[in-house]
């Protein structure tokens, strides 16, 4: 049964003016779809006499009903640290860059938002990371639709870390860290890292080295209820930190663990019924481009090739 959107919020970046000029033209075409509007309190855009309501992160994930991120994959995962775990749906306006997440481009915004008011849309679950950082005392928390990296920190010298998965000792790695990541993260810092691309119905995590000092090592998949364990290996001047969709969760000391798992939540993803995600491969990734001339939109004929 489809969800019914009654309340939408919306967030993004303010300082970016495609993101306030998509705003304006958003807000009266809701209110005249008889939907309620409410901003995170982060937005400062004035409205004039439009019934918009600004409410703090908490009240706003309690209330709405669909949160609208305007902005690129930076947006949604911002916004998606405000959803996560409220069962709160997600939808994208790319105004940004590249557009993995937020798929649906300024020039369609409010046809395609009206088909989703309509009913007339897809819903995809995505599969996010836990990262623990325990000290032996105290454990800070976070979660990570992309991906969770452990990196050098203020140092030239490469970092020495052990892997565990499910209490099963893997690898001693030497290099510049480590990616884990969701099939979503596996187009994003993974890639560049030489890991593969997984498709998000995958059930699957991504390990993928930064830089690693022996070329051999290189990454693995495991499946997606794996319990990864992370040591550093204790060396003079090693100074390592956790980052989480690009936030610090901490550094990580020798002697401490970083316990990385399934998180206990999705990630609810809205996107038009129409949605294809190895379409927007082709175009992000540029597949297929300066291949002799030949047309690369996908006939089912299979193309015809030279030999």
């Amino acid at each position: 049964m489809k969800r019914e959107f009654r309340t939408i919020a919306l967030t993004g970046k303010q300082t970016d003016a495609r993101v306030e000029e998509s705003m304006r033209l958003l807000v009266p075409h809701l209110l005249e779809a008889d939907r309620r509007v409410v901003l995170d309190e982060a937005i400062s855009i004035e409205f004039n006499d439009l019934p918009v309501t600004r409410l703090d992160r908490q009240s706003l994930v309690d209330e709405a009903d669909l949160l609208v991120a305007i902005g690129g994959d930076g947006t949604m995962l911002y916004a998606n640290r405000l959803a996560a775990g409220a069962g709160l749906p997600l939808l994208g306006i790319n105004r940004g860059r590249l557009g993995f997440l937020a798929d649906i481009g300024t020039d369609e915004m409010l046809a395609r938002v009206a088909e989703v008011l309509d009913g007339r849309y897809a819903e995809e679950h995505r599969l996010m990371l836990t990262a623990e950082l325990d000290d032996g005392q105290q454990t800070a928390q976070a979660i990570a639709l992309n991906d969770v990296v452990l990196q050098r920190r203020e140092t030239g010298r490469m970092l020495d870390f052990e892997t565990w998965i499910d209490g099963v000792y893997v690898n001693t790695h030497g290099g510049d860290g480590l990616v884990v990541a969701t099939p979503t993260g596996s187009t994003a810092y993974a890639l560049s890292g030489g890991g593969p691309i997984l498709h998000p119905g995958v059930g699957a995590i991504a390990l993928v080295p930064i830089c690693p000092h022996t070329l051999s090592d290189r990454p693995l998949v495991v499946g997606a209820d794996a319990v990864i364990e992370i040591r550093l290996v204790a060396h003079a001047d090693t100074r390592s930190e956790v980052i989480c969709d690009g936030r610090v969760l901490g550094e990580l000391l020798p002697g401490q663990r970083l316990t990385i798992t399934r998180a206990p939540c999705d990630a609810i993803l809205i996107h038009p019924r129409d949605h294809d995600y190895f379409r927007i491969l082709r175009s992000k990734l540029h597949w297929g481009r300066g291949n002799r001339g030949q047309d690369n939109s996908g006939s089912g004929q299979g193309g015809n090739r030279e030999r």
